[in-house]
């Protein structure tokens, strides 16, 4: 018997009865969410103490403070555009089970 066809190809195989879907490989898109917000987390963090370090005389170089405070603002600007595009995806999603 062949394998059903879907509107991109074939589907793939349906979970083993009685148990959930597999586990993803590397934890899945939980695991890169969680792991990109960490390194998120962490970019804050350092321009937090890279300001602090110059408001407080410690820092030598201020193209670094620079650096780290725009870096973590650009981290923050492209984790709202890809939470934008996941919510339109789900929208769009919805929108099309209606």
């Amino acid at each position: 018997m062949p394998a059903p066809v879907g509107p991109v190809g074939p589907l793939p195989p349906a979970p083993p009865a009685g148990g959930s879907a597999p586990a993803a490989p590397g934890g899945g898109f939980g695991r890169v969410l969680a792991d990109s917000l960490g390194k998120l987390e962490q970019a804050q963090a350092e321009a937090d103490r890279q300001t602090q370090a110059l408001a407080t005389g410690r820092a030598q170089d201020l193209s670094t403070v620079v650096l780290a405070v725009e870096k973590a603002s650009l981290e923050v600007q492209l984790a709202a555009q890809v939470r934008n595009k996941l919510v339109d995806a789900y929208d769009e999603l919805f929108r099309m089970q209606i």
